[in-house]
């Protein structure tokens, strides 16, 4: 079989060869967005006058034909054809001839194949946040829903101070929001056209790059051919922003796997996202939860991947870089699937307010609170800090929590004033005073969320995307 760069080669590689060199099992994804770039860049050409507008008709007519073909799977994907970018141009010229050999005028695979993955890319960000935004709604809800329950705040696993469920989701909430706003600066940055790069340097043909990048929808022209055709730092920062999110979703899935444990019994999990054991009928595990922690791993390794693969790389083009899309179409996946099947969980999931209630009582978890009660009668913090460390180190002892401490208690650990009990600290009240702004008091809890709702309202009813292909992305 002849390959279409060929010319200069007196002998075909050998199938070990080529099965080892090709990528056409993995990058046949981008067709949609190949086909996308080559219409354009033809009809620049014709507009242009570096081809006739006869040709570039059949060119377009072809196109179309072939872009049918590939989408009914009518399409032999040949290894010795290399990549999607040689199957369409062989199948175009099967369907128009003469005309399918003016196709790559101008153009080189090189700056072709950055075109395609920025299209395709572009699209798979778009798709990314809209499953973003999907869960942060979730979040948004499952706030006000259960933000009047009280739970037990953590530092180093411990009980720490008593905050809300509403606000524990909201702190999610600002993660997952940063997610977002990190991917949106992406689609800023893939707003630049590299169609008329060429191979690194540009062309002597009298090409028009501002015109592809109106039809394409970009912002403008990317400014450097050699760094164009060697740059993957859209793809890289993709791959960091969602092994960033997907670490976030780990941690996140390591407290409802906590919080889902016997030993916690905090959340109840709906039955359809565990599974049972296949020999101890009492079991209910989370394993979607477990899933979410463990997949995170993929989305970290593809990122390295690509780094390493970066990382000692010659300007300009590299066989390397062909290393980069089955990290990322894996990593698009991975997180796509990951950000729907979490937010269906979370949907699922309630907090047992008795239970929590009970665990509130362990831990002095109203310490802080009663150090700050000292604070406002005009003792030293720090002094505060100690009157209170005694009372707890007091309270251990005589196996009291503060509920129990009364007037005689108070006195004998040196209280500096009089008190009938502690009775006023109760998580309830914790939480009530704890009124600081971003604090965890039901007030501004009710102001995140508020905030909160207005700002998926935003990402649900502005104009998030960018002028793109209306391709399928790789489905949940």
């Amino acid at each position: 079989m002849k390959n279409l760069w060929g010319g200069r080669f007196s002998k075909t590689m050998e199938n070990y060869t080529a099965d080892y060199n090709e990528s056409i099992s993995f990058d046949n994804i981008l067709y949609k967005h190949s086909i996308m770039g080559s219409k354009a860049h033809v009809k620049m050409l014709a507009k242009q006058q570096i081809i006739s507008n006869d040709i570039c008709q059949e060119i377009l007519r072809g196109l179309s034909i072939v872009e049918t073909k590939l989408e009914n799977n009518e399409v032999e994907l040949n290894i010795l054809d290399e990549d999607i970018m040689m199957i369409i141009e062989k199948e175009l010229t099967k369907e128009v001839g003469e005309a399918g050999k003016y196709l790559h005028t101008a153009r080189s695979r090189n700056d072709q194949n950055a075109l395609d993955e920025t299209l395709f890319l572009r699209d798979a960000v778009n798709n990314s946040i809209k499953h973003l935004t999907d869960l942060l709604n979730v979040l948004v809800n499952k706030a006000e829903e259960e933000s009047h329950k009280i739970m037990p705040g953590f530092t180093h696993l411990q009980h720490a101070q008593p905050i809300t469920v509403g606000f524990y989701y909201m702190a999610h909430f600002q993660g997952l929001r940063r997610n977002v706003e990190r991917f949106q600066e992406l689609l800023k940055r893939l707003g630049k056209n590299p169609l008329g790069a060429c191979a690194m340097a540009g062309t002597t043909l009298p090409i028009d790059r501002f015109t592809t990048t109106e039809l394409l929808g970009f912002s403008e022209p990317t400014e450097n051919a050699l760094d164009t055709v060697a740059a993957r730092d859209g793809i890289a920062e993709y791959l960091f922003n969602a092994a960033l999110c997907m670490t976030n979703l780990s941690s996140f899935a390591e407290e409802i796997i906590v919080f889902n444990s016997q030993e916690f019994n905090f959340i109840t999990i709906d039955d359809s996202f565990c599974t049972g054991s296949s020999i101890m009928p009492q079991k209910k595990n989370p394993d979607i939860a477990e899933l979410v922690r463990g997949k995170s791993g993929r989305t970290i390794g593809n990122l390295i991947t690509l780094m390493t693969v970066l990382k000692g790389t010659f300007l300009s083009l590299n066989k390397d870089y062909q290393e980069d899309k089955e990290a990322l179409f894996d990593s698009i996946h991975t997180l796509d699937r990951t950000l729907f099947i979490f937010a269906r969980m979370l949907e699922n999931i309630t907090f047992n307010e008795d239970v929590l209630r009970m665990h509130l009582k362990k831990g002095f978890i109203e310490a802080t609170d009663v150090a700050e009660f000292l604070v406002k009668h005009d003792i030293p913090f720090r002094e505060a800090h100690e009157i209170v460390g005694k009372l707890v180190k007091y309270c251990e002892f005589k196996s009291k929590t503060f509920p129990d401490v009364n007037k005689e208690d108070l006195k004998e650990i040196g209280f500096p004033f009089e008190l009938e009990d502690l009775s006023q600290f109760t998580a309830d009240n914790c939480i009530k005073n704890r009124n600081s702004y971003g604090g965890t008091s039901y007030d501004d809890v009710n102001r995140q969320i508020k905030n909160a709702k207005n700002y998926v309202e935003h990402l649900m009813g502005s104009n998030n995307t960018v002028k793109g292909t209306d391709s399928k992305q790789i489905e949940v």
